[in-house]
């Protein structure tokens, strides 16, 4: 979730302050890297989910201050668009009380949720794009109330000096420009986040990288943008965009995207944060009063207040996270790829193949990313983001093969290994990976149901096209809050 942060105007002192508290935030990472203070005894995992929120018909509602007044809980918060809410589920140990123990959580806290929310007109909806968007709903109006978001708004349009230029062509085409960032709100995402000691993180953000395509393509639910059918996984290439500081000329300069997949493995946290510093101006430019290497010297642990606001504006698919927590600091894998949705069953699922695999890749003797290229990794993610469960992706040792057989053949032993070391036994894992599975075995996840269910509806009720897609929308909140995972789901 998002700092909050005051409505003001930066000045030069301030961006040359930060400069400096954030070299001292570096350094007294470094130091604590030296020093092993890092909590790594019970490493936990966590989730994020973002929201849509809709009225009856389907349709956006720009009510994300009305309901979480009603919701009430902290766990919830609102994010960039009236018209979305995130959900930070607790954090917990992997096989803690089983699989069965957090779903029944996650449901009973978005359960909860819809039920405040409809008492004040709206309901939620866990998608990656919502398709009932239009483009006149993205707008100056769409920015949720909260400071944070106007202030990154006029940063970003302040660093580009230019209206972004949206450009995505798949089944059709869309051109169009934003002259504020709330295009980037259409985008909702899962985030899974994986506490790792600092020793083993290299190799599990190397690992999620490697895998960042295969996730994508096997999770993919954003085809519909603007009542246009785009990407299997529009968010991706919408989320590039949107978030975009660079007018054309600086692109090709070769200057670095702030939505950023990277390009090097790595072999420390510390070289993803030092890059951080290295490539990117800051575009929240706040400084506290807390000296990072005073506190170390005392014994305390520093907040690195400046280091983790100005990684919060860089966005990695899988990014570095350093917190503090219980008066104990941790370093985590911030797994940002994944579309929400459709449903809880579906979410566990990919959370569960993602940490199985991450886990066995990482024990490897010989890892995958010493056997394949940083650019086949990120061309893979695009292919999926494009193509979907369709996709042909690179690996090692089998070349370019259709998604479904290299997860079946290569990947879905791997997760199970990977689950079983964590403590994860059959009993657990089974129903889990089964989902992902049975996704390959029919080779239907969101993306196919959302396109296949729209051409359906417009086929059969003669529906125009934003018609189609409001109904097809009204369905899929229907099998959302049944929980059945989306490869079974009908279209009729």
């Amino acid at each position: 979730m998002g700092r909050d942060v005051p409505a003001l105007v930066f000045t030069r002192e301030d961006r040359r302050r930060y400069r400096i508290k954030m070299h001292e935030c570096l350094d007294a990472l470094a130091q604590m890297l030296r020093e092993a203070r890092f909590e790594s005894e019970r490493p936990q995992v966590g989730l994020e989910i973002e929201l849509n929120l809709v009225d009856d018909d389907a349709e956006p509602a720009m009510r994300n201050s009305d309901v979480l007044e009603a919701i009430s809980d902290p766990a919830w918060s609102t994010e960039l668009g009236r018209f979305n809410l995130e959900i930070n589920v607790p954090p917990r140990r992997l096989t803690a009380g089983g699989p069965d123990s957090w779903e029944s959580e996650i449901r009973a806290a978005l359960n909860h949720a819809d039920l405040r929310a409809r008492s004040v007109g709206a309901r939620l909806l866990m998608v990656g794009i919502l398709p009932t968007l239009r483009q006149e709903d993205i707008g100056e109006g769409a920015l949720s109330e909260n400071p944070r978001y106007r202030l990154l708004n006029d940063q970003v349009f302040a660093a580009r000096g230019e209206d972004l230029r949206i450009e995505i062509d798949g089944t059709d085409r869309l051109r169009t420009y934003a002259d504020t960032i709330t295009p980037e709100a259409a985008c909702t995402s899962t985030q899974f986040h994986l506490q790792v000691s600092p020793e083993e993180f290299a190799g599990y953000w190397n690992a999620a990288q490697a895998i960042a395509g295969v996730q994508v393509a096997l999770a993919a639910n954003s085809p519909f943008l603007f009542g246009k059918e785009l990407w299997h996984e529009t968010r991706i290439p919408l989320f590039e965009q949107a978030t975009d500081t660079r007018p054309e000329e600086i692109k090709v300069q070769g200057v670095r995207p702030r939505v950023w997949f990277g390009e090097r493995w790595i072999n420390s946290v510390f070289d993803l944060f030092e890059e951080n510093l290295r490539y990117f101006p800051a575009l929240l430019p706040l400084c506290d009063e807390q000296d990072p290497a005073e506190t170390l010297d005392r014994g305390d642990i520093p907040e690195l207040s400046e280091l983790t606001l100005h990684n919060g504006t860089i966005y990695r698919w899988n990014r570095p996270v350093y917190a503090v927590a219980n008066d104990r600091p941790h370093i985590r894998v911030e797994n940002r790829v994944l579309p929400a949705g459709p449903t809880v069953a579906d979410t566990l699922a990919n959370g569960a193949f993602y940490y199985g695999l991450t886990r066995a890749l990482v024990e490897e003797d010989r890892p995958v990313w010493s056997r394949m290229s940083f650019s086949a990794a990120e061309d893979n993610l695009h292919a999926a983001a494009r193509q979907g469960i369709d996709a042909l992706l690179y690996w090692p040792g089998m070349g370019e093969v259709p998604v479904p057989e290299l997860v079946l053949r290569r990947l879905l032993p791997l997760a199970h290994r990977g689950l079983e070391h964590s403590g994860m036994d059959a009993a657990w894992r089974e129903p889990l990976l089964g989902v992902i599975e049975q996704r390959c075995v029919t080779a239907r996840n969101g993306a196919v149901w959302q396109k296949e269910m729209f051409h359906h509806v417009a086929g059969t009720a003669h529906a125009g096209r934003h018609e189609a897609l409001r109904r097809m929308t009204q369905v899929y909140i229907d099998y959302m809050h049944l929980n059945a995972p989306v490869h079974t789901w009908p279209v009729d």
